[in-house]
């Protein structure tokens, strides 16, 4: 039976349609960058315990950002990686410190600013931008991904001004979230969360993502670079303002 392998509350139905999502929102990441991450975590806030929610996300966004990053590992930059790990690390050791401490709506604000700032407002050429300004995000990012569990456009609007060509932004960018949200799950499991009841349902969601990942992989190839950068942009926007309206509690 399909309802012995779930965790207690969760029906058959509704984890079959968590893991459609799964494969919508992963193939809708590897062809733009962003906005399947942020989805996904609305479609799990509204199916499991509010408690479970961050944590139960970290799991299933990790298995959808490696999936990424080897398909497209080809055009990963991984020295650019290597320095938003290096900040990771101090920022998720911080966040799991302060995981119970900081207002969320707060957080949320800033974030919500920050996305809109780096992708429309006209930045200067930065001396090191690419090396200590990704420490600095990477640990930024990280932090606030323990509170509010989705920073993919976050991590996109960081690389964003650093030029890179479409392959490159979207292989980097998934390299980055896979860096993220393993020390996020190795965060949690250190605060005591017990994985091993999601983990059947988790594992389903992340084949069913893998395959996204591989469609949605196909659409970015034959995707313009123009019109890439419009709909990236779009999209940020778009979760910039929605991050604010949270931030304003409406």
């Amino acid at each position: 039976m399909l309802s012995t392998l779930l965790p207690t509350g969760l029906s058959p139905a509704l984890a079959l349609l968590l893991i459609a999502i799964s494969f919508l929102t992963s193939a809708f990441t590897a062809a733009f960058g962003i906005g399947g991450g942020v989805a996904m975590l609305g479609a799990l806030a509204g199916a499991v315990p509010p408690g479970v929610v961050i944590a139960v996300h970290g799991l299933v966004q990790f298995g959808s950002n490696i999936g990424r990053t080897i398909v497209q590992r080809a055009h990963t930059l991984w020295p650019l990686v290597a320095r938003f790990t290096a900040g990771s690390l101090v920022g998720v050791v911080l966040g799991a410190w302060f995981v119970v401490a900081l207002p969320e709506r707060g957080l949320l604000g800033l974030l919500g600013v920050f996305i809109l700032a780096m992708t429309w407002v006209p930045k200067p050429r930065i001396p090191g931008l690419a090396s200590s300004g990704l420490v600095i995000g990477g640990g930024l990012a990280s932090f606030v991904t323990m509170f509010v569990g989705a920073t993919g456009p976050f991590v996109q609007a960081l690389l964003l001004p650093l030029g890179l060509e479409k392959r490159q932004l979207i292989a980097t960018h998934a390299a980055c979230q896979t860096v993220q949200h393993l020390l996020k799950v190795f965060a949690f499991a250190a605060l005591g969360f017990a994985f091993a009841d999601w983990l059947p349902l988790i594992a389903a969601m992340i084949a069913s993502g893998f395959a996204g990942t591989i469609a949605g992989t196909k659409l970015l190839e034959k995707l313009p670079e123009r019109w890439f950068l419009i709909t990236v942009k779009a999209a940020l926007t778009l979760v910039g303002i929605d991050l604010l309206r949270r931030a304003a509690g409406y």
